[in-house]
Order: structure tokens, then sequence, then C-alpha cells
């Protein structure tokens, strides 16, 4: 299933759904291999990129409350632009990722202010093909503990059935006590060889 998410600027603003170029990483200052130049870090030359970016920046004058009404959570990985594809455009929707894009009790902490506080009533939930977490298990804990000797409080969230996390993302989302908003929870994966999002079901 394609999923677009229309944007608009204010009330009777033409609908459009548009979608955003990103520059990525390998316009900016790689050496042929990919790597940062020789002459400074990763870190050097995101600032460097920053100094061109505010050169030439302007004061949008929007208001910290997404457009759209709309939280996306989605994972951290490196091949999902989320703008381009779901045409969003800045300041249309809160964004929240980690990894796996699980709902985890941090998550919910974000997407209660994001309703509470700043308007947002859509939750969209994106996981996708050949994720990380697929490929680990709750046994990371448990080598980090050995490693360092301290065991981390938090859960890896590791899983097997992506379509199922999906469906468990959804529930805790629709079962907490602390957001306002549970009616229009959806969730998806985003397949990273053709760009293309899946609903799924969740019964």
């Amino acid at each position: 299933m394609m999923f677009f998410v229309p944007s608009h600027k204010g009330p009777g603003a033409c609908v459009t759904s548009n979608v955003v170029s990103m520059t990525t990483s390998a316009s900016v200052h790689t050496s042929p291999g990919g790597a940062a130049r020789p002459d400074g870090t990763v870190t050097d030359r995101l600032v460097e990129a920053n100094e061109q970016y505010a050169a030439a920046f302007t004061d949008p004058g929007m208001d910290a409350r997404p457009v759209l009404q709309v939280a996306v959570v989605a994972c951290m990985d490196a091949r999902l632009d989320l703008h381009a594809a779901l045409g969003l455009e800045l300041g249309d929707c809160h964004t929240i990722r980690n990894a796996g894009g699980v709902v985890t009790d941090d998550v919910i902490r974000s997407l209660t202010i994001s309703q509470r506080k700043l308007g947002t009533r859509s939750i969209v939930l994106i996981h996708h093909t050949g994720c990380g977490l697929e490929t680990i298990t709750e046994d990371f804990r448990e080598e980090l503990e050995q490693e360092v000797g301290q065991r981390p409080a938090w859960a890896v969230e590791a899983f097997r059935d992506v379509d199922q996390d999906v469906r468990q993302s959804m529930q805790r989302v629709r079962t907490s006590p602390f957001l306002l908003h549970a009616d229009d929870v959806r969730g998806f994966v985003f397949d990273v060889r053709t760009g293309l999002l899946r609903e799924v079901d969740p019964a």
C-alpha cells in the first residue's frame, strides 16, 4: 500500500502531496571511499555543512505545533528518508526515531507531550524490512553486562516478526493512559528496496 501524507499551510490552503529532496552525506566532503576527509572528523564535516546551511537560512516563522497534527514513530535506520518517503515538509510533523521504531516508555513520553502540549492527533508507526533488531536477541544485554559490569535497565526490544512487532507497538499506543488520541493510529512496514509502505492489519 502506498501512503501519502498531504501537506498544507493553513485553512483554505491548497492541499498537495510533496516529495522533499534530501541531501545525503555522500554529497558533502567525503573521500572516494565515503569516509570523512582526512583533515577533519565526521562531526567537523557536519559543523561545516551547518555553517553553509546557516549562511542561506531564513527564519520560516513556524510555530512549534506540527501543521498536520501527526507524529511519526520510525526506526533510526539510515536508509529511511521519512520526509521524502511521506511527502512531508518542514513543520508538518513530529518525528520520533529509535532502534526498531518500537514504542517504548520514552516514545510514550514524547507522544504524550506531542499530543497534550503541541496538538497532534494522529500517530503513524513505521518499521522496515531488513531491520537490525531482527538479527539480535535480548542476550545483548547479558553481553553488555559481562563487558562493562552493569546490566542495562532497558530492553533490547528485538523481534523476529516485523508485522507482529508493529501490532505490538500499535497496542502499546492504544492502551496508554497518557495519550489523549488513540483513534487514529496506523502501522506500516517500509520496504527498503522499493520505497513502498505496506500497512499492517492491527487484528
